[in-house]
């Protein structure tokens, strides 16, 4: 009798590992491999890029409901243009103001999915304390099992567009075009 218990107590607890395998797993964003990438228009003649050296956050995949959350906080200090001029200035108030805010943040509370594949956030995009909506799209995204850590890890390419003058960032306004695009390469592991 005490085997048969012992037989039907672990199929119990097979099925409901099996049920646990397909809730929301929760990924932390490798810093080392994510970098936010901007770029802008530079009085029409030629495009300025820059990026974030220092991003940390999550992301949260319900595969099974197809639905997920996004928390990511960006270092507003650690804006890189390859340029140390104007690195100095990106920092001043008139642009990141990183004395006075010195994290961005993007967070999404919906991930949308076609198929088995997340495509896109709808979320809120916070710069200089103001928040307005933003959808990034994820033209890329991938899964595998990372070969050194064994653990699963994924990455994707994400892009989106905002408008620099909803957030305060009025320099160079109207010679500067006021559209920034968003190209973000992500890897983030399994927790």
């Amino acid at each position: 009798m005490k085997i048969k218990h012992l037989i039907a107590a672990l199929a119990a607890s097979s099925t409901l590992g099996a049920g646990i395998a397909f809730a929301a797993d929760t990924y932390k964003i490798d810093p080392s491999h994510t970098y936010p990438s901007f770029e802008a228009d530079h009085m029409g003649i030629s495009v300025w890029r820059g990026k974030f050296n220092k991003t940390e956050g999550t992301v949260v995949l319900d595969r099974e409901k197809k639905t997920g959350s996004i928390d990511i906080v960006i270092d507003t200090t650690s804006v890189d243009f390859g340029h140390e001029g104007m690195n100095g200035h990106a920092k001043k108030a008139d642009m990141f103001d990183v004395a006075q805010f010195p994290t961005a943040t993007f967070k999404a509370k919906s991930i949308k999915f076609t198929g088995d594949v997340p495509t896109s956030a709808d979320g809120e995009l916070t710069i200089r304390g103001v928040t307005k909506p933003l959808t990034l799209n994820i033209n890329k995204f991938k899964c595998i099992e990372h070969p050194m850590t064994k653990r699963e890890v994924c990455g994707a390419d994400v892009t989106g567009v905002f408008n620099r003058g909803d957030y305060g960032i009025n320099v160079g306004l109207p010679r500067f075009s006021p559209e920034v695009k968003l190209a973000i390469q992500v890897e983030a592991g399994k927790q």
